[in-house]
């Protein structure tokens, strides 16, 4: 593989598919937390009013029920957790590439392309063996991403 298909087709995806997730779980992650919060904050609203709303005990509950269903797939799905870890590997590629196209320390050697694979590689590499044993530990059977 060549230096420019290494950048364009490995790299550039990869940091591609970080980002794009980092994004999908923040999304995600920022929807459930909000809904829980008015939620929570019509609660107090609502039982206040309680002799005036037809229904109240029924929304108030049904809005309990949302919080708890809301926290437990955020919870389960780790929208959070994901969202950061993806960030960071992300931010992480990126450094790596900008450092490697300005022939920044380490990669101010004439082995600089074989570096950037090897760190780049590892990079990915630590990411999938963490998602691994996490996926592993849960007694879930890993799928791949």
């Amino acid at each position: 593989m060549t230096e420019k298909e290494y950048l364009e087709d490995r790299l550039e995806s990869q940091l591609k598919w970080y980002s794009d997730k980092s994004s999908f779980n923040k999304t995600w992650f920022s929807r459930l937390r909000l809904l829980e919060i008015i939620a929570a904050a019509l609660i107090p609203f609502l039982s206040g009013m309680a002799d005036k709303i037809n229904y109240s005990a029924w929304i108030i509950g049904g809005l309990g029920v949302l919080i708890a269903v809301s926290a437990a797939i955020s919870s389960l799905l780790k929208f959070q957790e994901n969202w950061i870890e993806y960030r960071t590997i992300s931010e992480q590629l990126k450094h790596e590439k900008y450092i490697y196209l300005t022939d920044t320390k380490p990669y101010d050697s004439d082995n600089k392309f074989n570096l950037l694979v090897e760190r780049v590689e590892s990079l990915i590499s630590k990411e999938n063996s963490t998602w691994a044993a996490t996926s592993k530990n849960l007694g879930g059977t890993p799928k791949k991403k």
